[in-house]
Order: C-alpha cells, then sequence, then structure tokens
C-alpha cells in the first residue's frame, strides 16, 4: 500500500505562486493516472489536476492555465506548481491516484488572501 505524505502549502498573497509536493513510500512508476485534489472549508473534496504515467495533463477549468502537475516516477514524487493564486484555491491539497484508491494523507493547507 502507497503511502501519501504532501508538502509545500503555506499562506501566500493573492497572486503569488506555491509548488506543493507529494511523496510516495513505493513506486508510482505503475500507477497510471495521479492527482492533485483540494477540499475547501465546507466543499466537498475535488479533484484539480492529473497526470498520467505517460505525462499527459487534465486540469480543472478552475485552475487551467495556473497550475501545473508533474511526475518524477524514479523519485517517486508528483508536484503542483501553483502560480496566480486568488483566494478561491485556498483549502487543504491532497494527492491521490486519480481515483483515490490509497489512503489519504494529511494533505497540506494551502491559504489565499486577498
Amino acid at each position: 500500500q502507497v503511502q501519501l505524505v504532501e508538502s509545500g502549502g503555506g499562506l501566500v498573497q493573492a497572486g503569488g505562486s506555491l509548488r506543493l509536493s507529494c511523496a510516495a513510500s513505493g513506486s508510482i512508476a505503475s500507477i497510471y493516472a495521479m492527482g492533485w485534489f483540494r477540499q475547501a472549508p465546507g466543499q466537498q473534496r475535488e479533484l484539480v489536476a492529473t497526470i498520467t504515467s505517460g505525462g499527459s495533463t487534465i486540469y480543472a477549468d478552475s485552475v487551467k492555465g495556473r497550475f501545473t502537475i508533474s511526475r518524477d516516477n524514479v523519485k517517486n514524487m508528483v508536484y503542483l506548481q501553483m502560480n496566480s493564486l486568488k483566494p478561491e484555491d485556498t483549502g487543504v491539497y491532497y494527492c491521490n491516484s486519480r481515483w483515490g484508491v490509497y489512503t489519504w494523507g494529511r494533505g497540506t493547507q494551502v491559504t489565499v488572501s486577498s
């Protein structure tokens, strides 16, 4: 069972940037699609970015053009570069397989002030 640990969150002003990291305890090379999810206060967790083992990416409309997902199958890492952050990007960010089959980590808090 792969365990996932997210890091890199913090408090940033609107327009700023953050880079989130997700460290997996095991190999992610065989996981077809990895994703970053976020959960805003009082809302359900939503998928914001997906990356396949071949490097294809899909983004939610709300983050398209601002966020970039990447993965390193050698280091077993998944990243989320977030630029031009908005207050509505505030939430706890998690990584998992695209279908959320692994145990959820604690996530990393992102707070964007206006």
